[in-house]
């Protein structure tokens, strides 16, 4: 029975994750799209990134808000980068081109490109897209920049990947689907901790604040989640969970690839605070040792008991992230939720593994 009586204990805490959590999945979107008229810079940093940008700079040349600029980051390019975002600039003048050359301080470092589109940028209000991203809607940039005002000055968005066939496509989204519901969750809690470049909004004056990137310049990812983990509080940061407000990636198509990509993350993640690794790190075990200790009760354990444990646990989850899936537009993801929360909990373990053995890949 003791075995049962630490198995309760973990799904307990699983739980109180859950409730925690509670924050998205209730979460009531607004009827409208809110009124902007703050002037934007929009920053897309692109690193051999030509077919992408042509589709994504045409649909942010169409954004539907009133004052806005674009700002176009070459990040020492190979391929034909350059030549699209000049071939754009032509026919709108509201394109910025910040064309950054080999630097052997900063070799490779996508930080310190930003950081010259960022001094470039005519308004203080930023949006932060990736090349190989599009808006959801013609009213992103209005969506997201309404939430900016006096006291906030970080916008956290939602980046979804595009729905596709297959199991990888839906584990994927469903990774996301997770790591939003948690940052999302601790931000109006009052404990943001990271955002996403992929869809991130943020002003000239915080950026300035915390000196930028300098502190954790050398760092080749995390020029989003670090950035946010250091400048974030409970004042000055605000999140936007309007479907109007979201962007949309294509991705990966490739297991190992994603992987690759995932690993970079979870390195970044040691760079957090203290507080924050401990809650992320708390969160992960609790979930793992629910997986290891079902198996271990349904051995040694009175069937029926461990059963309705079980059955209330993922029902819990069933309901929160089911919720938060409806919310951030994930609906078909709902039905399959306990299988890929356990593959994903298996590749987190099995990253975190091997980050340990070796080093992950650096941006591009």
């Amino acid at each position: 029975m003791v075995l049962l009586y630490i198995f309760a204990g973990i799904i307990l805490v699983n739980i109180l994750y859950y409730v925690l959590f509670s924050k998205v999945a209730f979460y009531k979107p607004i009827s409208e799209v809110k009124k902007s008229t703050t002037s934007v810079s929009v920053l897309v940093c692109a690193k051999n990134e030509a077919e992408n940008l042509k589709k994504t700079i045409p649909l942010l040349l169409s954004q539907q808000h009133r004052d806005f600029e674009i700002i176009l980051i070459n990040d020492c390019s190979s391929d034909d980068t350059l030549d699209i975002m000049e071939s754009y600039q032509a026919t709108d003048e509201r394109i910025k081109i910040v064309d950054v050359v080999p630097n052997e301080a900063f070799w490779a470092n996508k930080k310190y490109a930003l950081t010259l589109g960022i001094k470039k940028a005519k308004y203080k209000h930023m949006l932060f897209i990736d090349a190989d991203c599009w808006p959801n809607s013609p009213n992103w940039i209005t969506t997201m920049s309404a939430n900016f005002n006096d006291q906030k000055q970080l916008v956290l968005g939602y980046g979804a990947y595009d729905k596709k066939k297959g199991f990888l496509n839906k584990l994927i989204r469903y990774e996301t689907l997770a790591t939003a519901i948690q940052y999302f969750s601790y931000a109006k809690a009052g404990l943001p901790y990271m955002g996403v470049g992929r869809n991130l909004g943020y002003t000239s004056e915080l950026y300035y604040s915390v000196n930028g990137f300098i502190s954790h310049i050398r760092i080749p990812s995390g020029d989003d989640d670090l950035f946010v983990n250091e400048a974030a509080t409970k004042e000055n940061t605000v999140v936007s969970l309007e479907k109007e407000g979201f962007t949309i990636s294509n991705p990966k198509t490739n297991l190992s690839d994603w992987i690759k990509q995932k690993r970079r993350h979870v390195s970044t993640a040691k760079q957090y605070k203290t507080k924050h690794k401990f809650l992320l790190g708390s969160f992960f075990t609790f979930n793992l040792l629910f997986w290891i200790f079902l198996v271990l009760c349904f051995i040694f354990c009175p069937w029926m008991m461990v059963t309705a444990l079980v059955v209330l646990r993922l029902g819990v989850q069933w309901v929160i992230y089911g919720g938060s899936a409806t919310v951030l537009k994930e609906k078909d993801l709902i039905y399959y939720i306990p299988i890929l929360d356990l593959f994903l909990t298996l590749l987190q373990l099995s990253i975190f593994i091997k980050n340990a053995t070796s080093k992950p890949a650096s941006w591009k």
